[in-house]
């Protein structure tokens, strides 16, 4: 009988609800949109005047800011990225000293287009690295870190443009004349003597340090590319491609496929004794854990000096953990016919801490004539880039 009453009463309350929620609703919306409609509040000034002028105010400090930001601010067509390399470690043999000493390099490098295809590039550097002999050398010189001390100076000046499709032109101050080369070599090399992959005289760099510098490359097509190369002396009085004047120029031909590839070098080094070079390079990445391998050979004929040869072989495990192990050896610099053959032995591992930061322990033989005692060297380098 309850439940009987409770059906009864369920419908009759709903039913008196009903219209109240009908004439609310009614009401709701009507003052609604009076008030929306009020002539009290048409302009939101009169609402908030006190915290709109202060929001105004911080509006115009904050354009004023950007403003002054962008003045001053690279354009957003130019980049910079810097990297930093420190050393620490001693060479036995050196008579530099044997003691453990440290070295730094230090580079700046900025790039601008103006197109959107072309570069210019400027390369800044600083650093305590020293060379490896002659003047400012230093028992970790064989590192090849920059060594212009302490104040940056501009190391080279480039500008590279596209021409047509399939062609590229670069030409600058300071410059290799072999820099758009595609040198058939994978391996990473740590010392300034086995970093050419065997190739060093035929991929002439250049020819002091006020050299000019123009290099031109073609994508042939199906994997072949085509390049040529000049190196002159900028600011000597007997000019560029000058009978008296001291020039480089050369060309290669390159191919590269997934797996390997292969190039030859051309160069004539103009000098008291002008030399042509042929320079020979290869490499091939083979499937899984082994490790990738390059080798080159080189071969020059000076106008009347003997001639000199120069190979090298490298060998590189890309995934050796969490780094990479590099190992090669070959000649210590161009080898004359009939003179003692001097080689060059390294071996290195890079950890890659992240992307910007890698430690990189090495060591190295470098063989020297006579009496003159073997250089034996341990170093442990880190590298930042950012």
């Amino acid at each position: 009988m309850k439940l009987f009453k409770s059906l009864l009463v369920a419908p009759a309350t709903l039913g008196l609800l009903a219209p109240m929620s009908v004439t609310a609703n009614e009401l709701n919306i009507t003052d609604v949109s009076g008030y929306s409609s009020s002539e009290e509040i048409q302009n939101i000034s009169e609402f908030l005047p006190a915290e709109l002028a202060v929001t105004n105010s911080r509006v115009d400090g904050l354009e004023a800011r950007i403003n002054d930001f962008e003045a001053g601010s690279f354009s957003s067509t130019t980049s910079a990225s810097f990297s930093v390399d420190m050393a620490i470690g001693a060479v036995d043999g050196s008579t530099l000293g044997e003691a453990v000493t440290a070295a730094y390099g230090y580079q700046i490098d900025l790039s601008t287009s103006f197109t959107g295809e072309d570069a210019l590039s400027v390369s800044l550097d600083a650093g305590a690295g020293g060379a490896a002999s002659g003047t400012g050398a230093t028992a970790l010189g064989e590192l090849d870190l920059n060594a212009g001390g302490d104040a940056l100076t501009v190391d080279g000046i480039t500008y590279s443009f596209p021409l047509g499709e399939k062609a590229t032109v670069l030409v600058g101050d300071s410059t290799d004349g072999s820099a758009l080369y595609s040198t058939a070599c994978v391996y990473g090399g740590f010392t300034n003597t086995l970093d050419d992959c065997g190739n060093y005289s035929s991929a002439f760099t250049t020819t002091g340090t006020s050299s000019v510098g123009f290099s031109a490359s073609y994508d042939i097509g199906n994997g072949f590319t085509g390049a040529i190369g000049y190196a002159g002396p900028g600011t000597s009085t007997s000019g560029l491609m000058t009978k008296e004047g001291t020039d480089y120029y050369g060309g290669q031909l390159s191919y590269a496929a997934d797996s390997y590839g292969a190039s030859v070098t051309y160069a004539n080094l103009e000098s008291t004794d002008d030399t042509t070079v042929w320079g020979l390079n290869g490499y091939y990445i083979p499937e899984g854990s082994l490790p990738s391998i390059s080798v080159g050979y080189e071969m020059g004929d000076p106008t009347t000096a003997k001639d000199t040869t120069q190979w090298f072989v490298g060998l590189q495990w890309d995934e050796m953990g969490p780094g990479t192990l590099g190992v090669a050896a070959g000649s210590k610099g161009p080898i004359t016919d009939g003179a003692d053959e001097l080689m060059a032995y390294e071996a290195f591992y890079t950890y890659t801490v992240n992307d910007s930061m890698s430690v990189t322990p090495a060591v190295f033989i470098m063989e020297n004539s006579g009496s003159t005692e073997d250089l034996t060297g341990v170093v442990v380098k880190t590298s930042f880039s950012f």
